[in-house]
């Protein structure tokens, strides 16, 4: 019998006990990348989040069927169901075909992913490989009389679903026309578009023959369609970020249901929380204000310590990112790695098995009740380091435990491969000359060097008798 945890359901706005469809088993779905530029370290924090619960539900004995899609058509440029798609924008700008754009910028999530140690899904679909069962979840919405046409694709009509503001807890009275989206030939601002016609004008690489006419799949459609065809017409949890909950969640729910007849599409709804940086902006590609995990591992840092930084705040919290809280993020993940390495040589070849003690059992139920609490990575972080620090606890029993609690949290902090960071040979040269110059009052010199410095990206830290560089995130 699997046991128990409460999660918080943003369905209800409660915490609540978990108790899946069918007992000792999960289905979970995880709304994917759009797969047109590279995934952003704000994106990866929807992700870590997403693979703690699968973790965590599999540490607490629940069978899993874990789903993720690939959007690699259909998501707009805006929520208006107009503008450019996507990947047909970033395959104009990068001079390559869209079907390349999304293999390029899929292999680089999983790349992305597989460095903060995020195990990949049961079942990857991407949506051009479901455009059939996206037609068809039409069609019968269709026949159900729920669509209607315009000249620019097929629309769900919203007011026909009186549940529409549920999840999202919608004043729909309150939106005005404009400010969500532009009406056009919309018949209420909320509608959405399910399928969408090609502009004969212009020439698509991503468009399908349908019983409308040519063209390509809504946003929404593909995650409705393919959740169902491999977690049934009700399963239990699905993860997004929590933008998604306004539209694409919300509108999820509404084709879903009113596809199937069954209600409720989903029974317990998740959200993680934005990244966020300077007074409360999230990181956003359209901002230009984005961090991969390459961007990480150029400047040194290791990408699991941005992992640390993660479950440093709950999933539920903004994260407030600055270049200091990362670094001390990295040297604790750095200081875990180190005592990892250190217990495992005292323990020798004591089994990562066997009985715990009494201070070993307290640890573990206090880790247990963190991670049952809705996922409080803090506290569970917070029992590790105190495993750490035990002198009590000895090195076979900590060995155990530090196995137990990392195979939740995801650290991999018996295979840490720290990244070096090296500063080129010709700027350490630079540096040195400056201070030279600096030594020899030549300030004119110094200024020079100096520019030269933070013109190559780094920036130049003075500290009692020595300097050093650090490069510019």
């Amino acid at each position: 019998m699997a046991e128990k945890i409460q999660l918080f359901n943003t369905l209800t706005r409660q915490v609540e006990e978990f108790v899946p469809y069918v007992p000792g088993q999960v289905g979970l779905y995880t709304c994917g990348p759009t797969v047109y530029s590279y995934a952003h370290i704000g994106n990866m924090r929807s992700y870590i989040f997403a693979d703690t619960l699968r973790r965590s539900l599999k540490y607490f004995g629940y069978k899993l069927n874990h789903v993720m899609n690939i959007t690699d058509v259909g998501h707009l440029t805006n929520d208006s169901d107009d503008g450019d798609d996507k990947l047909e924008a970033s395959a104009k700008k990068e001079g390559i075909d869209a079907w390349k754009v999304a293999d390029k910028y899929t292999e680089a999530f999983f790349r992305h992913a597989q460095k903060l140690n995020i195990q990949r899904p049961d079942v990857v679909c991407k949506a051009t490989d479901y455009i059939q069962e996206q037609i068809a979840m039409v069609l019968a919405l269709e026949k159900k009389g729920y669509t209607y046409k315009t000249s620019d694709g097929v629309y769900f009509d919203t007011q026909k679903f009186p549940d529409y503001p549920k999840l999202g807890r919608l004043d729909i009275d309150g939106l005005k026309g404009g400010e969500r989206v532009d009406l056009g030939e919309k018949r209420s601002k909320t509608d959405f578009a399910l399928w969408k016609f090609s502009d004969p004008k212009e020439q698509r690489q991503m468009e399908w023959p349908s019983p409308w006419g040519t063209g390509f799949p809504g946003w929404h459609i593909e995650c409705s369609a393919m959740s169902v065809k491999f977690l049934g017409e009700q399963f239990d949890i699905h993860t997004g970020g929590v933008d998604h909950i306004p539209i694409h969640h919300t509108n999820e729910v509404a084709q879903t249901e009113c596809a199937t007849g069954k209600k409720p599409f989903v029974k317990y709804w998740m959200h993680g929380e934005f990244l966020v940086i300077e007074e409360g902006e999230k990181m956003s590609k359209s901002l230009g204000n984005v961090l991969t995990v390459d961007t990480l591992e150029e400047n040194g840092l290791a990408p699991l310590g941005y992992r640390v930084l993660v479950l440093q705040s709950h999933y539920r919290k903004q994260l407030k990112f600055s270049y200091d809280t990362l670094v001390g993020a990295v040297k604790a993940y750095e200081r875990l790695t180190q005592a990892a390495t250190r217990i495992k040589k005292e323990a020798g070849n004591a089994s990562v098995v066997g009985p715990l003690s009494a201070k070993g059992q307290t640890a573990k139920a206090a880790f247990d009740a963190s991670m049952a609490n809705d996922l409080n990575t803090p506290q569970a972080l917070a029992t590790l380091f105190g495993v750490l620090e035990d002198t009590e606890i000895g090195a076979p029993e900590k060995l155990r435990l530090l196995n137990t609690m990392d195979s939740v949290l995801g650290l991999d902090l018996f295979n840490a491969q720290l990244v070096a960071e090296t500063v080129p040979v010709e700027l350490l040269k630079m540096l040195d000359d400056r201070n030279a110059a600096r030594a020899a009052k030549d300030w004119a010199e110094a200024d020079r060097l100096r520019k030269a410095i933070l013109d190559r990206g780094y920036d130049i830290l003075d500290a009692t008798g020595t300097s050093s560089l650090k490069r510019r995130l």
